[in-house]
């Protein structure tokens, strides 16, 4: 069933703790990119315009459950009072009795931006007396963290056994609906893309696909491990040893189901992602000495003509290390090819998102999710406890 909405609460006079992904990048106390800030206003200004009082909570970083200057909100604060126009005040902490006479001092269409999260170790523990803590600062709660939705924290999943109704904001529920739309009704053909460094990481979602799509084709450094199970020399490109039988059984078993599996046939190899020379080899050509670092021009044909006809289309991993311009070819010239290929399509990871944006096509993806690992553990098909927690619309 669908989840409930925030437009599906009534707002007027309430506080609501919203909570949100403000895990952005920082440089020298300033925030560095402030896409995922962004992404957050849409439910933000909706809240305050409803006549609510926003209580916004997120984490930043790493700082091992305990206060930790450099991964402070601060910086945040400032930047969306200069978002929003107007003031956005940074609680001393996140729980407390000073925070929760903060929160009930607030009136409607004020905010209130909590400190990290993160600086108590309760908060990735799930506790639920933290949770408590938490949800003593609201009314109702909604999450429009859908990139944090693979974590069971505190501020996730056990803060809705205290407050509640539990809500999805705009964000979440555009990632549900296009994600949903991939794995409950995806208009076919249906062409997944996984490229990345490590087969490891997304062997289940390998899996999980060869059960959904009509094609499925792999670049990045993961293809090696399967070039590997077929028995090819790869040179000195990234293998993960341990993964080849499991790589094997995968495209055994995407034969058996009539599957059809694209791997690359050509790569540009050099001695390491630092060099400054490079060249195209055939994938039986592969030189001992060298590593592939990127699909060959030939392999991108091939993709391209995998994506004819295709009416969904969905994209994690990079083709190889973009982030050099000689090996970015691959990835980019494939984000072109996906954004005018005519089907619906939905890319996700940062650095995935990050290659599309530098091709100049981002406008022209059906859906850009800025999440990580709660992208593919829901393409994987498993229960997201943030997900899970918030209430079905009846």
């Amino acid at each position: 069933m669908p989840k409930l909405s925030v437009e599906d609460l009534d707002l007027a006079g309430k506080r609501v703790f919203l909570r949100v992904d403000l895990n952005v990048p920082l440089a020298e106390g300033q925030v560095a990119d402030d896409t995922r800030l962004q992404t957050a206003l849409p439910t933000l200004l909706y809240c305050l315009k409803a006549g609510a009082a926003v209580i916004l909570a997120s984490h930043l970083g790493r700082p091992k459950g305990k206060p930790d200057p450099k991964y402070s909100l601060a910086p945040v604060a400032r930047r969306l009072e200069e978002r929003l126009g107007q003031p956005v005040p940074l609680a001393p902490d996140c729980v407390g009795e000073a925070v929760e006479a903060r929160a009930r001092s607030l009136e409607p269409g004020q905010v209130l931006l909590l400190e990290n999260l993160r600086f108590h170790p309760e908060e990735e523990a799930n506790d639920p007396v933290f949770a408590g803590a938490l949800a003593r600062l609201a009314d109702c709660y909604v999450n429009d963290a859908f990139a944090a939705a693979h974590r069971a924290h505190a501020s996730i999943e056990a803060i809705t056994r205290s407050l509640s109704p539990a809500a999805a904001g705009f964000l979440m529920r555009r990632e549900l609906e296009a994600l949903g739309r991939i794995l409950e009704r995806p208009e076919r053909p249906l062409v997944a893309i996984l490229g990345g460094a490590k087969v490891s990481d997304k062997l289940a979602l390998v899996e999980h696909l060869l059960e959904k799509v009509d094609t499925l084709l792999i670049g990045g450094g993961m293809a090696f491990t399967f070039l590997s199970a077929l028995g090819h020399g790869v040179g000195r490109s990234l293998v993960e040893p341990g993964r080849i039988e499991v790589a094997r059984r995968v495209l055994a078993e995407a034969s058996r189901r009539g599957k059809s599996v694209g791997l690359p046939v050509d790569a540009v190899v050099a001695e390491s992602p630092e060099s400054v020379e490079s060249r195209t080899v055939g994938i039986r050509e592969m030189p001992e000495d060298l590593m592939g670092l990127d699909i060959g021009p030939l392999t991108l044909g091939r993709f391209t003509q995998a994506l004819g006809g295709a009416k969904t289309v969905v994209w994690n991993g990079p083709m190889g290390v973009f982030e050099r311009p000689l090996f970015a070819r691959g990835t980019v010239e494939l984000a072109r090819r996906v954004a005018v290929c005519g089907a619906f399509s939905v890319v996700g990871g940062g650095d995935t998102v990050a290659a599309v944006q530098q091709a100049g096509v981002a406008e022209k993806i059906g859906y850009l999710s800025t999440a990580g690992g709660a992208f593919l553990e829901f393409l994987e098909g498993r229960v997201l406890p943030g997900v899970a927690a918030l209430a079905e619309r009846a």
